[in-house]
């Protein structure tokens, strides 16, 4: 494939604000409510659970991002362990995750926006989206800027809330009650159903991968983001959790559009309406990363003859693939518009599931050959520890589905 390629302008630093911004957004904001719906009291065992699968993956991203530096990654590892078709279809299912994360969290921007002004939803999502769209092709690196400066801003609020309600939690010496573990059958059942939805919320670090070709020492900077990334995420929302779970009120917040901005309320006495405007700029973020990161997984394709090169033209200045872009923020409105949240986010992390899975045994597959890296033969049974994790959620929710 011939014309410009992608510039190289990202570093550790700003690999990791991408990484953060994106996985931590709609689904601790918007989705912490739901979550507690279906786990109750036992929510902060529904976030480990999802929190642990994405862990033991992430470490098998870690490994082959090392070694595999690409952009549209999850299509190119499980390309090379199990061939071109199921390549195409992982790469296609990567794609269906990015837009319909996006859906997601714009959704959840118009429902907080909503929250706030008397805005219609529709407007709210439609606005946000073609924004967001133009400022993705503007450039990488002022792409990330932007994002970087919205995750301080998520993350500060975030840290806000979970101080605030820390003194309630230390009052009612509720700690014990929150971290007892589930005892029964129906409590776990209930933990991983709650898990499952949680899932959603560690979906972004693996998109870390497709700014590879971005990225200046991925072999180094990618793996250490990954890391990174899942660290700061499980900590954060572990103790949102926490919190969560010793409020007198959170059968309210299982039901509230805005639950962080409930929560502040609620431990503050104070209007949560100042929580709601940093959480409405917060999802930002999550639809400016996703949207770069699926244009990046077309333009990686294409690069790869799994999809028509003409996806992957990248623009001669702003050195970003602007066609791609806009197909994706074009779909992104269509799910916003057509489905509800909660089942576009339970869609999400089905599928991401699923490539988690493929993406697991294909190091597993690709560490068998004689001639793989080192790194990947001698932790090729890694593999196969987390493909049986995420098929273990999967099957789980399908049970407690029926």
């Amino acid at each position: 494939m011939t014309g410009p390629g992608l510039r190289r302008s990202l570093t550790l630093p700003w690999l990791v604000f991408y990484g953060v911004g994106v996985t931590i957004g709609a689904g601790i904001f918007a989705l912490i409510g739901e979550v507690f719906a279906m786990s109750g009291d036992h929510i902060v065992y529904a976030f480990l659970l999802a929190g642990l699968v994405a862990g033991v993956t992430g470490y098998s991203y870690v490994l082959l991002a090392g070694v595999y530096p690409k952009a549209a990654g999850e299509a190119v590892f499980v390309k090379l362990g199990m061939g071109a078709l199921a390549g195409r279809v992982t790469g296609y299912l990567v794609i269906a995750v990015a837009v319909t994360s996006a859906a997601v969290i714009a959704l959840a921007f118009a429902r907080y926006l909503q929250s706030i002004f008397p805005v219609p939803e529709g407007c709210g999502l439609v606005s946000v989206v073609v924004l967001l769209g133009l400022i993705a092709m503007a450039g990488v690196r002022e792409s990330v800027a932007f994002a970087a400066v919205i995750t301080v801003l998520e993350v500060g609020t975030l840290l806000v809330v979970a101080g605030v309600g820390f003194p309630n939690l230390m009052a009612a010496n509720a700690l014990p009650s929150v971290l007892a573990p589930p005892l029964s059958i129906a409590a776990w059942s209930g933990v991983t159903a709650g898990a499952f939805l949680a899932f959603f919320a560690f979906i972004g670090f693996e998109d870390i991968e497709n700014m590879a070709e971005e990225t200046r020492d991925p072999e180094r900077n990618v793996p250490l983001a990954i890391i990174l990334t899942l660290f700061i995420s499980v900590l954060l929302y572990v103790l949102l959790a926490v919190v969560l779970a010793s409020m007198p009120n959170r059968g309210a917040l299982a039901v509230s559009k805005a639950p962080i901005a409930e929560l502040f309320a609620t431990a503050t006495g104070r209007s949560g309406t100042i929580v709601a405007v940093m959480a409405a700029i917060a999802m930002i973020n999550g639809v400016l990363v996703q949207i770069i990161m699926a244009s990046r997984v077309i333009y990686g394709m294409s690069r790869e003859q799994l999809l028509p090169e003409f996806l992957g033209r990248v623009h001669a200045v702003r050195q970003t693939p602007v066609i791609a872009t806009t197909l994706v923020s074009i779909a992104v409105l269509i799910l916003g518009l057509a489905v509800p949240l909660r089942p576009l986010a339970e869609l999400t992390s089905l599928a991401m599931l699923l490539v988690f899975a493929a993406v697991n045994l294909s190091l597993y597959l690709i560490g068998r050959s004689p001639s793989a890296a080192p790194i990947l033969r001698r932790w090729r049974y890694w593999g196969l520890v987390g493909a049986a994790i995420a098929l273990s959620l999967v099957a789980a929710q399908s049970v407690a589905q029926h």
